[in-house]
């Protein structure tokens, strides 16, 4: 099993190490124990590194469960992935196909396996952390780098990788400068002890479905009432953008009656300069017919 690289601490590594390989729900106790342990030992800065250790998000804890216990496996398709990139550069378009089919193939089966391990500890991944689990395979089939994060066994965060971007490796391993450290493997927990026999109105099998029944009535109910919660966002949303136009219909009818009120008055003074100009033209009339008479008698006269 290769080792840390050098300047990373052995005992920091040996403790991320099994620390990752714990429970997920007993990490935080898990590690403040082992700080104050190690800081009464007399190495105060070791101590207060594995303070700092993150704890695993869930999708991180099935990534380092799984490397954990199918080892030998995780190891051949990470050997066999390296041998796929260095073909890639040579297939066509139908032979890239194949193999990104291979691969979904590969990552499909091990999150599959991470899942059933996850149910050993009596946890169940969600599809949407499935689907980070995936991608974090899938980066460990394009990249070096995301393959000996991946199987370090000491990951914090999902992540995904294309290949070609570099990959944040201190934002995504506990133990970024153990880059190449490979998780020790976990043998499979051995037979349970046979149950002590009681009279009981039911078998383990009935139980066993009963209880995976409870879990997937409770992960239905988490996504109903999450999808209830977006659609009680958006009908508030929906709500006050209705208020709001509503305002605005008001104003603009208001502004509407007020401008029919002013055509209104303008009509009643058009009418009235109407009536003005028909009488100022009935003067002139009058006016140029007078003129007219005016100078006919003086034409007259002027004879």
């Amino acid at each position: 099993m290769p080792s840390a690289e050098p300047d990373a601490q052995p005992e920091l590594v040996a403790a991320a190490d099994r620390l990752y390989a714990g429970a997920v729900g007993d990490f935080t106790a898990s590690r403040d124990s082992a700080a104050k342990a190690a800081t009464a030992a007399g190495d105060k800065p070791l101590g207060a590194r594995i303070k700092a250790l993150r704890k695993p998000s869930l999708a991180a804890w099935a990534v380092n469960v799984l490397v954990r216990r199918e080892s030998e496996q995780i190891d051949q398709v990470l050997e066999l992935a390296a041998s796929l990139r260095a073909a890639a550069e040579s297939l066509d378009g139908d032979g890239l196909r194949t193999l990104t089919r291979q691969r979904r193939q590969l990552t499909a089966a091990l999150t599959t396996t991470a899942g059933q391990l996850s149910r050993e500890h009596g946890v169940r991944l969600t599809p949407a952390v499935a689907d980070q689990v995936e991608g974090m395979l899938t980066a460990a089939l394009l990249d070096p780098v995301a393959g000996d994060v991946v199987r370090s066994g000491l990951v914090v965060t999902a992540f995904s990788s294309t290949g070609v971007s570099e990959l944040d490796v201190a934002a995504v391993c506990a133990v970024p400068e153990a880059l190449g450290y490979r998780a020790a493997a976990v043998e499979a927990p051995g037979e349970p002890a046979p149950p002590v026999l009681h009279v009981v109105p039911d078998d383990g099998l009935r139980l066993e479905a009963a209880q995976e029944k409870v879990e997937d009535a409770v992960l239905g109910v988490a996504e109903a009432q999450e999808e209830l919660d977006h659609l009680v966002s958006r009908n508030e949303k929906l709500q006050a953008r209705r208020l709001q136009l509503q305002g605005e219909i008001d104003e603009l009818r208001r502004r509407l009656a007020g401008l029919e009120d002013d055509v209104d008055a303008v009509d009643e003074e058009v009418d009235e300069l109407e009536d003005a100009v028909a009488e100022a033209r009935e003067i002139l009339e009058v006016a140029e017919e007078n003129l007219a008479e005016t100078r006919a008698e003086l034409e007259k006269l002027e004879r």
